[in-house]
Parts: structure tokens; sequence; C-alpha cells
């Protein structure tokens, strides 16, 4: 029985574990004609490999990507041209230091999958967590760099907007600073507050949580399926499957909760241009499980970085009480590097609704 495969007409397998030669992804279902170079998709993994800031895992990996399937060369050796074929991508592990985990080959880190793993498949792979590491991730956002080829016209983008307690300000919410700092933050203000907060976790050896933000604008009306392809169903399912994530929400969210029905609803009028006009996007651009031309807006909440110096009481596979202290290189905080992952997964789901939708209805929206 596989897992390891997500999506239907838009449909991704990733392989290969953290500390094994290589891993990478499978993207099947992309249409033929569609162009692109390495640096199409290696802009988006550069976003997220280790080893850029201080607040990061020191894990020095270059996350070069190749392309080995599923495209036609051009002549002058940079663009290639989608087959319609499946498309194979790579990416070389480079810094593994397996000797980082040897002490903890028996032992179970709390917070970890090292548990789960064994008590499923009596075997886990302890170096750096093996299937179950976020490494696995960069697979991800190369195929998130595919299904942005797939949605032209669709803009995705992802901010961090908590980090423990300290959220930004909202009124000072800007795109345009969001890669001008190390934890993608929309508020300038914010940064210093953070880069303060994260020195103090990283220098104390623990770890924090956070909450990632992600837009796709631009998304055509009419996206998604009821009952059970619901377009928010599947980006959920796609967010919450990411390493360390522990809740998503759409639009509102928990806070619809909080508030009445007049409150909530997403009045419309009829707009200038004959379309209609919302007056308010609580919905976060989902309405029925169908996309409805808003933006679509999701939000992730990341748990702590399990990894930290702290002894943490466990046991180990022999069922004695033991304590565990990880060492090897981690983040603070792990929710910085999971912005382009959240990114490119909101980008997969999207694009497969896409094919779905025009398979459906014959539509090009």
């Amino acid at each position: 029985m596989s897992h390891n495969t997500f999506g239907h007409l838009f449909r991704v397998t990733t392989w290969g574990e953290s500390h094994g030669p290589a891993l990478g992804c499978v993207v099947d279902g992309c249409p033929p004609g569609l162009t692109f170079t390495l640096a199409d998709i290696q802009s988006f993994l550069d976003k997220r490999k280790p080893g850029q800031s201080r607040f990061v895992t020191q894990r020095r990996e270059a996350d070069e990507v190749k392309v080995l399937s599923g495209v036609f060369p051009s002549g002058d050796g940079e663009t290639y041209t989608t087959t319609g074929t499946p498309i194979s991508l790579m990416i070389e592990n480079t810094d593994q230091r397996s000797k980082d985990y040897g002490e903890i080959a028996q032992q179970y880190r709390p917070g970890h999958a090292d548990f789960t793993y064994d008590a499923k498949y009596g075997i886990r792979d302890y170096r750096g967590g093996g299937r179950s590491s976020a490494r696995e991730t960069a697979a991800r956002v190369a195929a998130g760099a595919v299904a942005r080829l797939v949605i032209p016209g669709v803009k995705i983008r992802g901010a961090l907007v908590q980090i423990g307690k300290h959220k930004i300000n909202r009124s000072r919410f800007d795109w345009d600073q969001v890669d001008q700092n190390p934890f993608f933050c929309p508020d300038a203000e914010t940064v210093p507050v953070w880069e303060a907060y994260l020195d103090e976790i990283r220098k104390a050896g623990s770890s924090v949580g956070a909450v990632v933000e992600v837009v796709a604008e631009g998304v055509p009306a009419g996206l998604g399926a009821p009952l059970y392809g619901k377009l928010d169903q599947d980006i959920a399912s796609l967010l919450m499957s990411i390493n360390a994530v522990k809740g998503v929400e759409i639009g509102n969210g928990f806070e619809a909760a909080e508030i009445t029905g007049e409150e909530n609803a997403d009045e419309m009028r009829m707009g200038n241009d004959g379309a209609p006009l919302f007056l308010s996007n609580h919905a976060g651009g989902i309405l029925g499980g169908i996309s409805t031309g808003q933006p679509v807006i999701a939000r992730f909440a990341v748990k702590p970085t399990s990894s930290i110096l702290t002894p943490r009481q466990s046991i180990d596979a022999s069922g004695h009480n033991v304590d565990v202290r990880t060492k090897g290189r981690h983040d603070p905080c792990v929710g910085i590097r999971a912005v382009p992952v959240g990114e490119a997964m909101l980008a997969c789901a999207i694009a497969d609704h896409y094919l779905r939708d025009r398979g459906q209805t014959g539509r090009l929206k």
C-alpha cells in the first residue's frame, strides 16, 4: 500500500530520505507544451534551502535540481518544454552527518515519528528521521514550481505571520517586505522583535512554533467540486501533510466561530465590469468547496521543532526509560522554511483542480 502520492490529474509522487543519496519527485499529468528553465524551479528551492541565516538549520545543501525526464530540451540548452509524460526531478543530498544521530539509534525522540514508524513498520531510519524528515519537502517545492506552470495568471505567495506568541500587525502587512528579511515577514517592524526572540530560543537550545499564511490571487471562479472534491478540502489535506503542521484554516477559519452571521457573510454587489463584486472575503475565496474568484487564503500552524538540546523523558526500543537530548543541526523555528512549502502545496492543489475542472466542464478558465 503506497501513500507517497497526492493529486488526481496533476499527480505527484515524492521519494527519498533525509540521509539518502538523493530525494525527488515524479510529476505525472502535467500538460505538454509548457516551457520553463531550471532557474524557474531553482528559484523556489533557493527560498527553502537550509543554512541561509542563523535562524534555520545550518545543514549546508545547495538543493540543485536536476530534470531527468518528461521534457524536451531546446537548442539553447537552458529551456525545456514539457512533453506530457512523467517529469522526474532529483535533488542530491550532499551534507548529511549521520553520526550526529548515533546516540538515538535505539531511543525514541519525543514529538518525532520515531516510535510510530517503528510501531508500524518494525524498522526506522534514525538518521535525521529518514522519510519522516522535513528534508522531504524540498521535493514538494520542486513539484510546486511545475504546478505554477499549469496555472498561468495565478499568483501564489506566502508569509510568516506569527512566531510563538508574537504576531505581525496586519495594518502594516506589505508583501514587498517578505523577501527583505530572513523570516518571510510582511511587517518590517516585527522583524527585530522576532530576531531578538529567536536568538534567545536558539541560544537556549530550544524551539518554537509559528503560523504561515498562503494566498493565491487570480484563481478563477468555479474550481472545486461538491461534495467530496472540494477545493478547500484538498488544500487543507495537502497543507496538513506538511511535516510538523498541526492545524489548518481557510479564510476566517476558527475566528468564524466567534462572530455572527451578519459579520461573517461575504455580501455581494454587481461591479462596474458586470462581474460580481464581493464586499469582504471571510470565506477565503471558497464557498461550497468551489472557488469564488476572490483570493484563496489559508493558514497553517507549525509546531515547535521536536529536536532540542533540553533533555526530555522518553523510552528506548527495549522498553527502558531514558532521557533524550537531540544533537545535530535543527531549525529553532521550522515554520520559517515552511513558507515556500506551503506555497508549493497550494499551487499543486489549484493546478490539480484546474485540470479536473477543465476535464469535467471543458472550460479554459
